[in-house]
C-alpha cells in the first residue's frame, strides 16, 4: 500500500500549521494536506501532538487513541483510502496551540530528521509491519482510562511516535528504539506495581 503526503518530519509539521487567516484547524483540513492514503503518516501525526503540551488539552489523549486505533485497523484490514467519523474530522484546534505544539516539535524532530535514513528496513515492511502496527493499537487501548494521570499518555505517545517515525521514514532503527521504551516502560511499570503490592 504506498504512501502519499510529507515523508520527512519537517514536511510533517508544516503539514499541520493552519491557514494564515485561519483561527483554527480541522483533522480533515490535516488529512487534506498529508493525503488520505498516509496512513502512518497519520499515526505519526496524532502521537507527535500527544508528545506536545496539547496532550494537556482535556478529551485529546481519548480522541487521538480512537484516531490511531481506527487508522491502524483499517490499514490492516487492507483499505486504500482512510476513513473517520465525522465527529473527528470535524474537531478543531485552536491556531495559537497548534502554533506552539509545532514550534515545541520542530527543534527535536528537526535533530532526528538529519538522521533518519534507510536502515534495517525490513521492519518497516509487511509482515513485521503488521507487528509494528498491532505494537502501536496495544500501546494506545489504555490511554482514555490512563488520561487523568499527567504525561502517562504522552510518554505512550512517545513510544507510538518512535515506531511511526520508523515507518514515516523506513528507518528500522526508531523501529527497535519503539520496542525497547515499550519495554523499558513496561518493566519500570512492573517495578511500581511490585512495590506498591
Amino acid at each position: 500500500m504506498p504512501a502519499a503526503g510529507p515523508d520527512n518530519l519537517h514536511a510533517l509539521l508544516e503539514a499541520m500549521r493552519p491557514d494564515d487567516r485561519a483561527a483554527h484547524v480541522s483533522l480533515r483540513e490535516i488529512i487534506g494536506h498529508v493525503g488520505d492514503r498516509s496512513f502512518t503518516t497519520m499515526i505519526l501525526l496524532t502521537g507527535l501532538v500527544l508528545v506536545s503540551p496539547l496532550s494537556a488539552i482535556p478529551g485529546m489523549p481519548t480522541t487521538g487513541a480512537l484516531i490511531i486505533l481506527a487508522v491502524a485497523t483499517q490499514y490492516l484490514l487492507g483499505r486504500n483510502h482512510l476513513w473517520l467519523p465525522g465527529v473527528l474530522l470535524d474537531r478543531r484546534i485552536g491556531r495559537d496551540k497548534l502554533d506552539g505544539a509545532i514550534d515545541f516539535l520542530h527543534k527535536p524532530l528537526g535533530w532526528i530528521d538529519r538522521r533518519t535514513k534507510r536502515r534495517l528496513s525490513f521492519l518497516t515492511h509487511r509482515p513485521l509491519k503488521w507487528i509494528v502496527m498491532l505494537t502501536i493499537m496495544a500501546t494506545v487501548l489504555p490511554w482514555p482510562i490512563l488520561e487523568p494521570l499527567p504525561m502517562v499518555t504522552s510518554i505512550g505517545a512517545t513510544a507510538v511516535s518512535l515506531l511511526a517515525i520508523g515507518l514515516v521514514t523506513r528507518d528500522g532503527l526508531f523501529i527497535v528504539l519503539g520496542y525497547a521504551f515499550i519495554a523499558a516502560l513496561g518493566t519500570a511499570l512492573y517495578e511500581v506495581w511490585d512495590t506498591i503490592w
